[in-house]
């Protein structure tokens, strides 16, 4: 049990631990004020016994057992707000400092762990920290130092009947332990199935689309059903698995405070115990273990405590990716990169590349799905650290730059723009955090999406929903554009950014990208022939080579990869249906 508090003190940081340790402490104080409840009936009954019971003895009962409830009030009403303020702040941190060290990760960690396990650590995790981790340590702490002052009084008053105390309170231990124990696999379980629930309730909302088209409802709900099933049926193993021990644990209490009560009558029968304090005694059997079957109770969650501190250290113990690196500002924008291999999954996707990017020139990547292109602009960027080889900025390896630094650098547009859940002019703000009003319009008017953006309910304020799901393809793509426009980086990745753009948004987005890139160094991978014919250099890559590499009047003079292309999609542009058919 220590261990477990010790690990989760650790965990919710050092300004938290603070709030539980000044917690404990009062705790103590909560206890010694609550046990002058015993003091007060000692002395009435003394009194009583003496046949000198009067309002004056009465009204010193009535004031000790007042000041002592005074007290404990006061002091379990701080000693919980420390409890809560340092359990729900500790998650809530905990939260932001695992996103925090989410962004320097290598963008393989998220290749091989779903999105609904990270969704599910920082949120069930989190929760089970804050709610049910917050109240078990308080209840289980409160309760082990209230049965201990309790017994420290009764050791006062008669070390005998303390020693039937103590006894009890250290099988109640050894049996809280062995449930403890027990918990492991159940609660290792819970943990486990809630994840697989979130991934599998992510996978489904995702896919929504796909379900309906394909109707797939009875595969799909399924799997979430079963997901539902499983999570039920570890929630209800682990009260099975608790309740029986829950039960020993109350019964071991209440056969140690009629042990104490027994004995505390024999003793007194037999001459060896004044009837004061037989009385005594037999009031503290009752109280003894009140506090502290609430705290077995709740002490069976603090397995669990345990495995949601582990699932968040997993990730905070993941190594980042700008260890070494220093902040650094580039004076020129050439990139190269020499001898570059990379393998995902024993898989190699770029073997040997070497390539130089002069400055402000613009460079287009093509080649065959699957070739290796994003993965490409990808190393460039250092989403991934390479597995032999160098990419350089401004003659400096990217692992030297932090991630910080480095990212200055780059401004990208996907094929797939995600936007957040947020007011349109915030999303532009993304690219450059404390941007003015004026800012903001004039980076979409250059993104071309001003007009459109008016004409929406409350215009810049308007509320898009997540991932944009309001907004169309080409809408979505100019604003991505605007936020890159916002940002104003020396280096601009477009990764297939007008592939899935209806003509009607082309000529618009096309004009955006032009106003983004005026005066930048380049790196695009695109399919459509007009938006590579005038790159300064164009790299055609297959099966992570370079087959091929120079300007189009080059490379259309080369039997290759490049010329098939042309060919391909001036035949495609040349296609039209035969009104004689």
């Amino acid at each position: 049990m220590l261990n477990i508090l010790r690990k989760f003190f650790d965990f919710v940081g050092e300004k938290n631990k603070k709030k539980f340790q000044v917690s404990i402490v009062l705790s103590i104080f909560q206890a010694l004020s609550a046990a002058m409840k015993i003091p007060a009936i000692m002395l009435v009954l003394q009194a009583m016994i003496e046949e000198r019971l009067t309002g004056t003895v009465i009204l010193q009962a009535l004031a000790i057992m007042l000041g002592g409830l005074l007290v404990e009030n006061a002091v379990k009403y701080k000693a919980t707000m420390l409890q809560t303020e340092g359990g729900y702040d500790g998650a809530a941190f905990k939260r932001i400092e695992i996103a925090e060290h989410l962004r320097y990760l290598p963008m393989g960690y998220f290749n091989q762990n779903s999105l609904g396990s990270i969704t599910s650590v920082t949120t069930n995790t989190m929760e089970h920290l804050a709610d049910i981790g917050t109240r078990a340590v308080m209840l289980s702490t409160s309760g082990l130092i209230d049965t201990g002052v309790i017994l420290l009084l009764v050791l006062i008053y008669d070390w005998r009947i303390g020693l039937v105390g103590i006894l009890g309170t250290a099988l109640f231990l050894i049996m809280n332990a062995y449930m403890q124990g027990k918990s492991t696999a159940a609660a290792a379980d819970k943990v486990e199935c809630d994840r697989v629930l979130v991934s599998q309730i992510m996978e489904y909302l995702q896919g929504i689309a796909e379900v309906k088209s394909y109707n797939l409802f009875g595969k799909t709900t399924k799997k979430l059903n079963d997901a539902i099933d499983r999570a039920r049926a570890a929630v209800t193993a682990a009260e099975v698995t608790f309740m029986p021990h829950i039960t020993v644990q109350n019964i071991v209490c209440k056969l140690t405070g009629a042990a104490m009560m027994l004995c505390s009558v024999l003793l007194f029968l037999n001459g060896k115990m004044e009837l004061l304090i037989c009385i005594g005694m037999s009031v503290c059997a009752f109280m003894i273990f009140q506090s502290l079957e609430l705290a077995g109770a709740f002490s069976s969650l603090l397995r669990m405590i345990d495995f949601c501190v582990d699932k968040g250290q997993e990730i905070m113990d993941i190594p980042g990716m700008d260890i070494d690196g220093k902040d650094i500002t580039p004076a020129h924008y050439g990139i190269e990169l020499k001898d570059v291999t990379f393998s995902y999954e024993k898989r190699k996707i770029i073997d040997g590349i070497s390539l130089k990017i002069p400055e402000k020139t613009t460079t287009a990547i093509v080649g065959p799905s699957g070739g290796g292109k994003t993965t490409l602009c990808s190393l460039i960027a250092r989403f991934w650290d390479l597995d032999s080889g160098s990419v350089t900025l401004d003659g400096r390896d990217v692992r030297e730059y932090s991630v910080d630094s480095l990212m200055k650098n780059f401004s990208f547009v996907f094929q797939n723009v995600y936007l957040f859940s947020d007011t349109i002019a915030n999303n532009i703000r993304f690219g450059k955090e404390n941007a003015s009003m004026d800012e903001v319009i004039l980076a979409a008017k250059k993104a071309c999406c001003h007009d459109f953006i008016m004409e929406l309910p409350e215009g810049y304020n308007t509320v898009i929903g997540e991932g944009g799901a309001t907004l169309s393809g080409g809408e979505k793509q100019r604003i991505s554009i605007a936020r890159a426009i916002m940002k104003d980086s020396p280096i601009i990745i477009l990764d297939e950014a007008t592939a899935n753009v209806d003509p009607e948004n082309e000529k618009e987005l096309v004009d955006a990208i032009e106003s983004l890139t005026k005066e930048k160094t380049i790196i695009m991978i695109a399919h459509r022939l007009k938006t590579v014919r005038s790159a300064d250099q164009i790299v055609v890559v297959n099966h992570g080579r370079i087959e091929q590499l120079g300007k189009h009047e080059e490379l259309m003079q080369q039997d290759g990869i490049y010329r098939r292309f042309v060919s391909a999609r001036e035949l495609a542009a040349g296609w039209k249906l035969n009104s004689n058919l």
